[in-house]
């Protein structure tokens, strides 16, 4: 069972700082928390990035130059189609390197889930039959059960074989409480 999520469908809010946008993808929530969240930003300017308590990040530019996150523990290169981790707590300001960036962000609870991204160049591949699997596509031509997954669109869900076109992998994967 999966859906082909497109930007219509993504739930739109501009930051408080004035410094961006957020769609939000998709989320998952388990006793009045999220277990994860799955959004593209729109970074306009240089600044400060939300706190997420408990929770951690894998951020990933889809789009533009990249930045570097300035971190109390040092810089983190955020290049392009690079995926970056990072604790929600840590204290981050976001420097844009050449201009305005779009980026995939996954924000989930460490604790309870496990998350991964990387980047797929269009080889078959089929979905994990445990968690949550997702495309985010980064070109036309991607295809999950002969269904066409537009460009910025996100496939999610499980069952479903990918092929042809580019895109962001992820999986999600609820773990047991120990």
């Amino acid at each position: 069972m999966f859906e082909i999520l497109t930007p219509a469908q993504f739930l739109t809010s501009p930051w408080r700082n004035g410094g961006g946008v957020t769609h939000e993808i998709a989320k998952a929530e388990q006793d009045g928390r999220w277990l994860w969240r799955l959004s593209v930003a729109e970074v306009a300017s240089d600044g400060p990035f939300s706190h997420f308590p408990g929770m951690a990040r894998i951020l990933t530019v889809i789009e533009g130059a990249g930045m570097v996150l300035d971190t109390p523990d040092g810089p983190l290169a955020a290049q392009p189609l690079h995926p970056v981790g990072f604790s929600g707590e840590t204290s981050v300001v976001g420097r844009l390197l050449n201009g305005q960036i779009r980026d995939l962000n996954v924000i989930y609870d460490p604790l309870r889930v496990r998350a991964e991204v990387r980047l797929w160049q269009g080889e078959a591949v089929q979905s994990h039959d445990r968690g949550m699997t997702g495309l985010f596509a980064l070109s036309d031509g991607v295809h999950a059960n002969g269904q066409t997954v537009p460009e910025g669109a996100m496939v999610l869900g499980h069952g479903f074989t990918l092929q042809g076109g580019q895109g962001l992998l992820l999986h999600l994967d609820q773990q047991s409480p120990t």
